[in-house]
């Protein structure tokens, strides 16, 4: 995954946005193997999805969550996988495919 370090992009509290596959990183922010597993799976839910269509419905999902109770970007179904198999080195060599919609609807917390 190639990284680009800089001080503009992601905006607000994020450290950290992947772009079509390209992981923006905010300063000199230590990037760490939860980081890189989190991004590299939502890098294989682009690639599944189509990079329009997962933006499209990450979007669309987004803006739905923002009117019903709770976190919006925590109760994305594309960041609860990510946040939950983060720590799992192992779990893209056997990801299900449409994982992201196959999580449990629990909530979970945001780190980055």
């Amino acid at each position: 995954m190639l990284i680009v370090r800089n001080k503009i992009i992601p905006f607000g509290r994020f450290v950290a946005i992947n772009l079509f596959g390209v992981l923006f990183v905010k300063g000199p922010v230590k990037i760490d193997s939860r980081l890189l597993n989190h991004e590299a799976i939502h890098s294989a839910q682009m690639r599944e999805l189509g990079y329009i269509f997962f933006y499209l419905i990450y979007f669309i999902e987004w803006i739905w969550r923002l009117f019903r109770p709770g976190n919006a970007y925590g109760q994305l179904s594309f960041e609860r996988e990510a946040y939950q198999h983060q720590s799992d080195p192992d779990y893209l060599s056997s990801r299900p495919c449409f994982a992201q919609w196959r999580n449990s609807p629990r909530k979970v917390k945001s780190g980055m």
